[in-house]
């Protein structure tokens, strides 16, 4: 249709005897060219040459000299050099795009294979650290004998340690099976201010070892609200943000919770008083495999974080992070008060 128009277009106005708008047909050679391919880019680019010839005689308002032949030869030639050029440049894009589709998917399977071998590695390694866990519970009961004060201490550093390792382990199994398979959702009516004095009263321990204050800032009419949601992947949320301020917050510090509801969000913030996050890192922090620079890094913290991301979403919600000024992090999420 474009090049029907230009070429009635071209017809209807007879042309200044000095100029030729012969190369006005450059535009459909390169919309052709671009958009549909090669066989049909030729006959558009031959036909271009012809009509920019034939417009030589018709319509007919003078006599044809040396100079006007000239003009529309140089024109062909020009619009000729367009198609060709414009058929050596769609080339050398396709072959552009083959290598970079090529590349990707190159990228996706090196992707899978680690994946695979991350999900096949946790797998096995969750059942010989469960037995170390069996096999400490065991001593510290004193089945193979009396143990000492300061052997105990130690069997319960190591208890700690191994549990730490299992649940890591069972992250990265959730991380696989939640990228691959999706994560399923088991939706309940529940209150949220409860899950949230519950999971602070299990950090309490946490809390006092690093002397760090859990202070807790509700609304009034909070304790009505429900949230239809998954309580134990929102439960996993709460702990992991919770745990994350405590572990680096400034000691002696404070960490608050803020619970805000304002249809049609139900927001949890959680604020510590430590060091900020440096800027360029923030886009970074819920990424798969995050582990920060300076006081705030770890692959553990980029897993959880990860997970966390992967819940939320699952909610129809939102995370995010911020620095506060001078110091301290937010870390908050929202999901609606209610579901269909």
């Amino acid at each position: 249709m474009l090049y029907c128009s230009l070429f009635l277009y071209y017809w209807s106005i007879p042309p200044p005897p000095k100029y030729v708008f012969g190369y006005l047909y450059t535009l459909p050679i390169l919309l052709a060219s671009l958009r549909l391919n090669r066989p049909i880019t030729l006959p558009i680019t031959l036909g271009a040459v012809a009509l920019t010839l034939l417009n030589l005689f018709i319509p007919l308002t003078k006599a044809v000299d040396f100079v006007d032949i000239t003009n529309r030869l140089i024109a062909g030639a020009a619009l000729v050099i367009t198609g060709l050029l414009a058929n050596i440049s769609r080339k050398r894009y396709e072959k552009i795009i083959v290598h970079q589709e090529a590349e990707l998917k190159f990228q996706e399977q090196i992707a899978h294979i680690r994946e695979d071998f991350v999900y096949t590695l946790t797998r096995d390694l969750k059942a010989p650290i469960l037995g170390a866990i069996e096999a400490i519970e065991a001593l510290q009961q004193g089945e193979f004998g009396d143990i000492v004060p300061a052997q105990r201490q130690v069997l319960e550093i190591m208890s700690r340690s191994h549990i730490n390792s299992v649940n890591l382990v069972q992250t990265m199994l959730d991380i696989y099976q939640n990228d691959t398979h999706g994560l399923k959702l088991r939706l309940a009516p529940i209150n949220l201010l409860n899950l949230v004095q519950e999971v602070i009263t299990t950090l309490t321990e946490l809390a006092n070892s690093r002397n760090v204050r859990v202070k807790l800032e509700i609304q009034d009419n909070y304790v009505s609200v429900r949230v239809n949601c998954d309580a134990l992947q929102i439960e996993k949320v709460i702990t992991t943000l919770l745990t994350n301020a405590i572990n680096y917050a400034r000691r002696d510090g404070e960490v608050k919770i803020l619970l805000e509801a304002e249809s049609p969000h139900y927001t949890i913030k959680v604020i510590d008083d430590g060091r900020v996050i440096a800027k360029e890192e923030l886009p970074y922090v819920f990424e798969h495999f995050y582990q920060g620079e300076g006081d705030r890094q770890g692959m553990a913290l980029g897993l959880y974080l990860y997970l966390s991301r992967q819940i939320i979403k699952a909610h129809n919600g939102e995370i995010w992070v911020e620095n506060l000024s001078p110091h301290g992090v937010l870390f908050g999420f929202s999901i609606p008060i209610s579901t269909d």
